[in-house]
């Protein structure tokens, strides 16, 4: 049991309980480090349904118990085109927080690690160990390592900076118009911003009751009322009567899309996870699955008796290739449609997915980069190598 004035001294302090570090816990768990002092340090309590992730992978694993749902079937909808595509041998999965907080909390409780309901302000690394401190300034405890996983930014700017939010409903509709047995992963006939892409999402639980998106790759966030408008004008398309439907919950989200750099470790014995630690894929927003990752890695490196210091979320090439794309968007050289309309139409649908988790092999992203149109990804090339140019001749 913590004290306020006492300064305990773990081997690992988690930093931040969302989703990176629960998954942390859940992997501590898994590799029985029950001898490891371990602190989690949070404010806040995670509980409850607060959010969706969405993943692919092959089906089994831990996380088989706490899915509420998962399809081997996807669709892609670009206007006049709807795909249907056989994930085999991967499968979408949903997963929402409550159970993953649930399965966290009773990892902390077989772990027997210390829990401390604060909110962190200086990380004080001397090399041997981290002094964590609150936001006043006191000692909370020392460490061995940190963990941290909350948002933070990046080392500097990036040449292209986007974001991917979205709004999302919980709609339970009076009549069957979902279909159980596939996911929508994009459906691009909603209306196009200026600046940007737009795209439907849905997550069928049953006939009736699905989660459904109005996702945004774009430079800043749009009010409420025009994510709610633009939520009525889906669900329409969807064939869902609003006015014979009701909406039980409203999921929100924001993720950077940037190819800023992260400082995945900003000190000898500090790590960051999640976003802050280079988990979300710039090209698309993902992170549920380099998250896991990491956290896979955390546990196993612990285990052995080595540093907690998980590989980078994606390969070089691929964070390349991720900055290449979205200079090619935001300059307005590709449009979102036709950018991923081609993208699934010329690639199996398992290699596309193997691509944004981080996880094909060179000779394949060869194929994936032949997949965009020629001249605008080459102008593209051309001003990304440009910027980097600029950007390095900047720097002191």
């Amino acid at each position: 049991m913590w004290q306020r004035g006492r300064v305990d001294i773990v081997d690992l302090a988690l930093v931040g309980v969302g989703g990176a570090g629960c998954l942390v816990l859940t992997a501590l768990d898994r590799h029985d480090l029950t001898g490891l002092r371990i602190a989690v340090i949070d404010p806040v309590r995670k509980r409850g349904q607060d959010r969706t992730w969405a993943f692919w992978g092959t089906p089994g694993g831990d996380l088989e118990p706490m899915l509420s749902a998962s399809w081997q079937r996807v669709e892609v909808t670009t206007p006049g085109r709807r795909r249907v595509l056989d994930l085999a041998p991967l499968r979408y999965a949903m997963l929402r927080s409550a159970p993953l907080y649930a399965r966290a909390a009773e990892a902390e409780r077989r772990l027997g690690a210390t829990r401390i309901d604060a909110a962190v302000g200086a990380l004080d690394d001397d090399g041997a160990g981290v002094t964590v401190r609150d936001t006043d300034g006191r000692a909370l405890l020392r460490a061995g390592w940190v963990l941290d996983s909350r948002p933070g930014p990046p080392r500097r700017p990036g040449r292209t900076n986007w974001l991917q939010h979205f709004r999302g409903w919980w709609v339970e509709s009076a009549t069957p118009v979902f279909d159980p047995d596939r996911a929508v992963l994009m459906d691009f006939r909603t209306p196009q911003p200026a600046r940007g892409v737009a795209f439907g999402y849905v997550l069928p639980v049953s006939d009736r009751y699905a989660l459904v998106e109005y996702t945004e790759f774009a430079p800043a966030v749009i009010d409420d009322a025009a994510y709610d408008a633009a939520l009525r004008g889906y669900v329409g398309l969807l064939g869902v009567d609003l006015a014979g439907a009701t909406v039980r919950e409203v999921e929100n989200g924001v993720i950077p899309m940037t190819d800023a750099p992260y400082d995945r470790r900003p000190s000898a014995r500090v790590v960051r996870l999640g976003t802050a630690g280079g988990a979300t894929r710039p090209s698309t927003g993902f992170t549920f699955s380099a998250m896991r990752r990491q956290a896979a890695q955390v546990a196993a490196a612990l285990a052995a008796g080595r540093a907690p210091v998980p590989r980078p979320g994606y390969p070089g090439r691929h964070r390349w290739m991720d900055a290449v794309a979205l200079r090619a968007l935001d300059t307005g050289g590709v449009g979102g449609p036709e950018f991923f309309g081609r993208l699934f139409d010329r690639n199996p649908p398992e290699r596309v997915l193997r691509f944004l988790d981080g996880d094909t092999r060179p000779v394949e992203d060869l194929a994936v980069m032949r997949s965009s149109p020629l001249l605008p990804m080459t102008s593209a090339v051309v001003g990304d190598a440009a910027g980097r140019l600029r950007a390095r001749l900047a720097r002191p």
